[in-house]
């Protein structure tokens, strides 16, 4: 709970013990619209005391609409497991990925390459909300930080070999450069 009188910008992350995390989208006279993960927008008032400030963005009255956009971009971004849409490349839709086993008397098993494209955009994109709370965290010493960045790192250059399933390439797995 938060007792003291504090005016949240634009931007400023909060913690609603009934709508849980949010992000504050505009101001008015008495209340704020806060848009919140799971529930959309909703108006809470100025005075509301029970939520927790995760993040305070300074009160500014002439924030732009361009600037509070970004803000918001960039806080969903971090703080959401809402992924942006990846395209696969054409060569590969309605192509069948087949798992055959060495031994002859066991059935393979075919999975739709789209369901697996899918599965591993998943993987990629909570690496990166994991990534994102890593270096977010208040409780990690920059040297932890910079230890599990490490192994992130890795585990992205584990990913390359599934490169050649994305239709773009700004959307490759990207791991550490070897010398």
């Amino acid at each position: 709970m938060n007792s003291e009188k504090t005016i949240l910008g634009i931007g400023s992350r909060v913690k609603h013990p009934a709508y849980g995390d949010g992000v504050v989208i505009e101001i008015d006279v008495a209340a704020y619209s806060v848009c919140f993960i799971q529930y959309g927008i909703k108006p809470v008032g100025k005075e509301y005391s029970s939520w927790e400030i995760v993040d305070a963005v300074e009160y500014s009255d002439n924030i732009t609409f361009t600037a509070a956009e970004e803000s918001l971009i960039k806080i969903l971004e971090n703080w959401s497991d809402v992924s942006q849409v990846i395209e696969m490349g054409d060569k590969w839709i309605n192509g069948m990925m087949i798992l055959q086993p060495e031994d002859s008397s066991m059935k393979s098993k075919e999975i739709p390459i789209e369901t697996f494209f899918h599965k591993i955009v998943m993987v990629r994109d909570r690496i990166r909300v994991m990534e994102q709370r890593i270096n977010a965290s208040k409780k990690l010493s920059d040297e932890d930080k910079v230890n599990l960045q490490q192994y992130i790192t890795r585990i992205y250059g584990s990913l390359t070999t599934f490169n050649v399933l994305f239709k773009y390439k700004e959307d490759h797995f990207k791991g550490e450069k070897s010398s």
